[in-house]
């Protein structure tokens, strides 16, 4: 569509933008790109709810980009895209949306505006920058002190390479635009990032003496005058579920990796509690607003003695008597110290003031959420984070620790039905939205089923690609099931695929701490390179794997969706084990009794649908374009023996089969030598 002829149907302009824009990255038409094409534009303009499966390789965001992009610019209604990772975030900002508006700039009515809008703790804090948060770590420890050989002034050198970073970030703030991390030429470590910004409750808000300046805001702002918004499915629950203005008005969003919605909400949603917390709080109050704290002291050791015995995992009967006390009193010291820290005067601009209140502010309201997870969805649980020695691992938690308290719903279905479905016009695609052949399972966790769920139409568009041919599946039923047993000999057999393969290796683990070992022990083993998960940022660390066909990239659920490196680069994709659920997470535990109780199978409902939906997730790394070729291999022997494993495979793409280790090493030394 020309600029002036705006007299088509939505739907027609849309087909025509993919046949310009097809056209111009590969010459060819997908039948499954555009039967997408066609329903989300539909779903747009008839404004109805929309659920699509679309394989790999389908090209499923140029397919929801282009209606999203004509809606919006032809309605003046700003339209959302949501994803789960902030590398599928990336790749639609930084690669798919600058090809596609360079090839239907034309076609468009007007040129389009994009913004990208993430969580504050994805920029740069010029407050903080500025030493204007009074609880800032101490910079001593990264900076040794130096006199200069004329002139007595002291300046500081780094001493280590957090200090290094630090100064390096320093140094990038003077010349960055966005202050946003994923725009580092090189990448840094998560400890120095923290150095540099602050979390939601930590930030001043508009009390910030650079309020106007600040690159979270700025983005925010710029994403107030823009067609269509890039972001996160954090920011979509916060902004649907708390109130809360952190993305601009819109009446359509469609949602990318849909099947981590309910998963991300959850996690949203959840809150914690400790007493460190509590006395953090009323370290804060005492220092920033000189009141009485007493109480909260009180009740941050009432809060250790209650919860201090308790075994880590779900507390299925709820709070006892003594829990409830320790609880109630932290609550109502935190309520009676923001009565009396309320600002007066120029108190009201002190930084010191706001940072103290939004702690007290926070312990308020998960204790608040805590008293009522009787009476509600909520659930509650303990837990203490490990330890990492080196030469020992990660060693289990110690009960003497004191213990982190979360609240978390068991279902965020009704309050998506409500805050996201009520209000606006919703398309969901994902590879993974199926479980077997239906819909169902994703829409009930999603709000959309029952007597009054809104209506929604779905369609599964297919893939593209001949899976048989362009890969194999290695499933390694030689090994013992996973075990820290088993480990060693888990690794062995990766690190003989990965001399097979030359490198070109995506292996994906089960937890971090899984993902660090593998690259402390391969990287002694192995003459390739291994990066690993934490080393850098995520975006960083994806663009040097696809650089060097020799590098392997190691790391957990970040990797598994929304990671698109085609070709040479990755032709051996390794998964480390089955990905249920932790037999420990409370969440699921909770999950299961509740399906248990209304007489369904909680470990297929459950943990079974949980695992099938990311190995799909993972299994889609490997396969990229109808050019690509490799080898998927599951090093976990259950997908072979156990009775669930034809379910799970069922939920993956249907590459050449075998359990002979020599015949994937072949194949792989292959399409080395290729």
């Amino acid at each position: 569509m020309t600029q002036g002829t705006t007299s088509a149907s939505p739907q027609s302009a849309a087909e025509r933008l993919l046949e310009t824009a097809v056209a111009s990255f590969s010459g060819t038409r997908r039948t499954g790109q555009e039967e997408m094409t066609r329903r989300v534009a539909d779903a747009l303009r008839s404004r109805k709810h929309l659920l699509v499966q679309a394989g790999t390789g389908t090209g499923k965001s140029l397919a929801y980009l282009i209606p999203a992009l004509h809606h919006a610019v032809s309605t003046g209604k700003p339209v959302l895209v949501s994803t789960a990772t902030l590398a599928l975030q990336a790749q639609i900002i930084g690669r798919d949306l600058p090809r596609l508006l360079e090839s239907i700039q034309d076609e468009l009515p007007r040129p389009a505006e994009v913004a990208l809008v993430k969580g504050r703790s994805n920029y740069l804090c010029k407050q903080k920058l500025a030493g204007g948060f009074p609880e800032d770590d101490d910079e001593e420890a990264l900076f040794a002190a130096a006199v200069e050989p004329t002139g007595g002034v002291t300046t500081y050198e780094p001493t280590s390479k957090l200090g290094k970073e630090v100064v390096m970030l320093r140094d990038w703030a003077e010349t960055t635009s966005t202050g946003d991390r994923d725009d580092l030429a090189t990448g840094v470590t998560d400890r120095a990032w923290r150095q540099v910004s602050v979390n939601a409750v930590d930030c001043l808000g508009r009390k910030c003496s650079m309020f106007e300046e600040c690159f979270s805001e700025l983005a925010r702002k710029e994403a107030q005058e823009a067609d269509l918004v890039i972001t996160n499915h954090a920011m979509l629950a916060i902004d649907a579920f708390e109130g809360l203005d952190v993305l601009p008005e819109h009446e359509a969003v469609i949602i990318d990796e849909a099947h981590e919605l309910t998963d991300r909400v959850t996690s949203a949603v959840t809150v914690q509690l400790s007493a460190q917390m509590i006395q953090a709080a009323a370290s804060s109050a005492r220092r920033h607003t000189a009141i009485n704290v007493e109480g909260l002291q009180a009740a941050a050791a009432a809060v250790e003695a209650a919860f201090g015995g308790v075994e880590d995992g779900l507390l299925a009967r709820g709070l006892n008597a003594q829990q409830i006390s320790a609880v109630e009193s932290a609550r109502n010291a935190a309520r009676t110290a923001l009565s009396d820290s309320k600002p007066s005067g120029d108190a009201e601009a002190d930084p010191g003031r706001t940072t103290a209140r939004a702690r007290l502010q926070a312990v308020f309201d998960v204790t608040e959420r805590m008293l009522a997870s009787g009476q509600s969805a909520d659930v509650v649980w303990v837990s203490r984070p490990g330890m990492f020695t080196p030469g020992r691992g990660y060693q289990p938690a110690d009960i003497s620790e004191p213990p982190l308290l979360y609240v978390a719903p068991t279902s965020v279905a009704g309050r998506l039905r409500e805050g996201l479905f009520g209000t606006r016009t919703v398309v969901l695609t994902s590879a993974t939205l199926k479980i077997g052949d239906s819909f169902d399972p994703v829409a009930g966790s999603l709000g959309l089923l029952g007597a009054e769920a809104p209506t929604w139409d779905s369609a599964d568009v297919g893939s593209p690609f001949d899976y048989p041919r362009q890969g194999v599946l290695y499933v390694a039923q030689h090994l013992p099931a996973p075990s820290m047993k088993s480990q060693q000999a888990q690794r062995q057999e990766l690190a003989g695929l990965i001399e097979a393969s030359g490198g070109a290796t995506l292996a994906l683990f089960s937890s971090r701490r899984a993902a660090e070992q593998a690259a402390e022990e391969l990287r002694e083993l192995l003459d390739v390179p291994i990066l690993c998960q934490g080393d850098s940022t995520m975006s960083a660390l994806v663009r040097e794997f696809a650089a060097d066909e020799q590098t392997c990239l190691f790391g957990t659920m970040s990797l598994w969706q929304g990671v698109d490196v085609p070709g040479r680069a990755c032709r051996l994709v390794a998964i480390d084990r089955i990905p249920f659920p932790r037999p420990d997470d409370p969440l699921s535990n909770a999950r299961s009794q509740e399906v248990a109780k209304a007489g369904g199978n909680g470990f297929m409902q459950v943990a079974a649908t949980h695992a099938a939906v990311r190995l799909s997730q993972g299994a889609g790394r490997l396969i990229r374009t109808s050019e690509d070729r490799g080898v998927l291999a599951i090093l976990d022997s259950r997908l072979a023996t156990a009775r669930y494993g034809g379910f799970l495979k069922k939920s993956m793409p249907e590459f050449w089969a075998t359990t002979n280790g020599e015949v994937a090493r072949s194949a792989l030394s292959r399409l080395r030598d290729s």
